[in-house]
């Protein structure tokens, strides 16, 4: 039974817009709040800062349950709550939960005695017990293990695959007011220790980063002895002990912000308690490396002639597919590489600022930037730009690192091709 009491959500940035949605699609009334009023008006209007798939459609049916609010004496109202801030990484991927201290500590001045509070917010090992501490008396507080995909955060959090639940004492159980919320999202729960749970995060974005290590290793050697990795990977889904599931797509190294920071923490983890993590130090090197992979195919194939000669075309500026985010993306990467060539880009999403990259043009459309380009280069994998004909790509030459073109056409065509793994 659901309770008559909203569930609240602190913290209005991509974590917990999503979770906040994806509560009301399951039929709870939602107090979302954020201190920024500009932040909470938009939202009340439906304008997004985000991109994700099935968001708009989510909001037209269900947003009818979400109250969002500037002010934090409404969080009264509220026997749940969870904090849901996006934590920052700088430059050195590591976290900032300055802002996550000081909305926990607005939280709790307004908060009713006895409410629930749950960390979605992906923190180090240890620090949902020293929150502890300053728990007002009465006040419970656990953590739960975000599993924030960009791209895909809207369906994955309405139709969780598990709950993973850091409690202070496991054995003692969730109340009911928490125990009950999760119950309507029909998945497994898993309890563990506070320590366990926030480990479990980085421990699952580690074995990302090993399969993708491993897919990229192994398809560069394709390149180099004839085999064709599209051709194993059928082979590798039916060994029971990889599975259908397992992540084989080979691409240009790690990018975002979570999976960097992780494997930063795993570093520190394991220099301050004397234990060994040179595969993790492995992995960063190997993704650093497989990020040039387009440059060094440019230059192989001697796509790059002088700067005042050519122009170069990329399709796909953010990091990944279905976001708008380009944290650490390999396109921006590129570009800065080739600062001194003429760009024309296009993003679905993602934008540029031009005050950084001044000698690139951000087109309308694909197409648009493919025109008068010396070569095309794919570095985001829109599902968008599959379905462009490629009877009318103007450029002879097409770097498509994660083969989202039809390669064999291309080729039919008379442009010259190449993506990983072949």
């Amino acid at each position: 039974m659901k309770s008559s009491n909203p569930i609240g959500f602190a913290g209005l940035t991509h974590l917990g817009i999503v979770y906040s949605m994806a509560a009301a699609a399951r039929g709870f009334s939602v107090l979302a709040f954020d201190e920024r009023s500009s932040v909470t008006e938009a939202l009340t209007l439906g304008s997004f800062p985000i991109t994700e798939t099935g968001l708009e459609e989510v909001r037209l049916e269900h947003g009818d349950r979400i109250h969002y609010t500037a002010d934090p004496a409404e969080l009264r109202n509220c026997e749940l709550i969870f904090l849901t801030l996006d934590v920052a990484t700088n430059e050195g991927n590591t976290s900032d939960l300055g802002p996550l201290d000081a909305l926990f500590a607005k939280v709790i001045d307004h908060a009713a005695p006895g409410a629930v509070l749950v960390v979605m917010s992906q923190v180090p090992p240890g620090y949902s017990r020293a929150l502890c501490d300053r728990l007002p008396t009465g006040g419970r507080l656990f953590y739960q293990v975000e599993t924030l995909v960009f791209g895909d955060a809207i369906s994955r959090a309405i139709h969780p695959e598990r709950f993973m639940i850091g409690c202070a004492e496991p054995p003692e159980g969730l109340p009911e007011v928490l125990r009950g919320y999760l119950a309507a999202f029909d998945c497994p729960i898993l309890p563990m220790r506070f320590e366990s749970a926030e480990l479990t995060k980085i421990a699952i974005n580690c074995f990302l980063v090993s399969s993708v290590t491993t897919s990229n290793t192994l398809a560069e050697i394709c390149e180099n002895t004839g085999a064709d990795w599209r051709e194993i990977v059928p082979a590798l889904r039916l060994d029971r002990r990889i599975g259908p599931h397992a992540y084989l797509s080979p691409g240009l190294g790690i990018a975002g912000g979570n999976l960097e920071r992780d494997l930063v923490t795993v570093q520190r983890l394991a220099a301050h308690h004397g234990t060994d993590a040179a595969v993790v130090t492995a992995w960063q090197r190997n993704s650093l490396y497989c990020r040039d992979w387009v440059l060094r195919r440019l230059f192989n194939l001697g796509l790059l002639q002088q700067p005042a000669e050519s122009t170069l075309a990329v399709w796909g500026l953010a990091y990944k597919q279905d976001t708008h985010s380009t944290k650490n993306s390999p396109s921006l990467g590129l570009l800065r590489a080739l600062s001194d060539y003429q760009w024309r880009a296009y993003d679905p999403a993602a934008t540029l600022a031009v005050v950084d990259f001044p000698r690139v043009c951000v087109c309308s459309s694909a197409l648009d930037a493919a025109y008068g380009a010396n070569v095309l280069v794919v570095m985001t994998p829109w599902k968008e730009f599959a379905s462009i004909s490629l009877d009318q790509l103007p450029t002879r030459y097409v770097i498509d690192p994660y083969g989202i073109l039809d390669g064999d056409r291309c080729r039919e065509l008379g442009i010259q091709y190449a993506r990983i793994g072949s």
